[in-house]
């Protein structure tokens, strides 16, 4: 390749736009979209309009539509023929086992590697849990015994809390690649919320089971933490079925 080549290929076309503010709009908009999937706003068979999303959104339909195409890989929403995009259905039985089992296999992996590392992972381990109980503590605040506000603020911050523990450990593993596969699972995570609305019923056996297992980091056995963990996500699959 010659000289002038070299200068085409690395010179913009005359007038072309850069790619990256697309792709931020784009990613701003699929943020949007997905708050609205996980708040409760948007449920299970809605109807997810490009045009109405557009105005709703204050953008062009492009963005609207590349965000659509992104999170049906995601499986919170389908695209029917002639129908256009709604929000996917629960999660049936069957799905619902699969990814307690993806993540009981995901999870006990990260917790075998991360516990040679458990003297940088306990303080961690320990901040993560911290803010997992703060926001525990606000949504029983500001919901009560039986309070369900519209807002679903309280919940959204309780839930990323949750993960957050999680991806502490799985951080601590030390594989860059059973944490690109968790981060990949999040949205399907999520969606569990949307399955089973459990989110005020189970917070306190969570915080608890969060406790044991960050005591069985804790303890120096190396056995511990896994059985903790082991038992923790065996818990919430119970609890999410008993909902359903």
């Amino acid at each position: 390749m010659n000289r002038n080549e070299n200068s085409a290929v690395a010179a913009p076309a005359a007038g072309r736009k850069p790619v990256v503010p697309r792709r931020a709009l784009r990613d701003g908009v699929y943020d949007a979209i997905l708050e609205r999937l996980l708040d409760g706003s948007t449920p299970p068979g809605s109807s997810l309009g490009i045009d109405s999303l557009a105005r709703e959104l204050e953008v062009s339909p492009t963005p609207v539509r590349e965000a659509l195409v992104q999170l049906e890989h995601t499986g919170l929403i389908s695209r029917v023929a002639l129908k256009g995009y709604r929000v996917a259905p629960p999660l049936s039985p069957e799905q619902l086992a699969e990814l307690f089992d993806m993540r009981t296999i995901l999870e006990t992996a990260a917790v075998e590697r991360a516990v040679s590392q458990a003297d940088d992972l306990v303080p961690e381990l320990r901040a993560a849990h911290a803010q997992h109980v703060l926001c525990a503590h606000r949504v029983r605040k500001l919901r009560g015994a039986h309070g369900r506000p519209t807002d679903f603020s309280d919940l959204r911050e309780y839930f990323a809390a949750d993960w957050e523990f999680h991806l502490t450990i799985i951080r601590a593993s030390g594989n860059r690649f059973l944490l690109k596969t968790a981060e990949s699972l999040s949205a399907h995570v999520h969606r569990l919320r949307q399955t089973a609305d459990h989110g005020t019923s189970d917070i306190e056996q969570a915080v608890d089971e969060h406790a044991a297992i960050l005591a069985a980091f804790e303890s120096g056995d190396p056995e511990r933490p896994l059985v903790a963990m082991r038992e923790h996500l065996a818990a919430v699959a119970r609890r999410v079925s008993a909902d359903g």
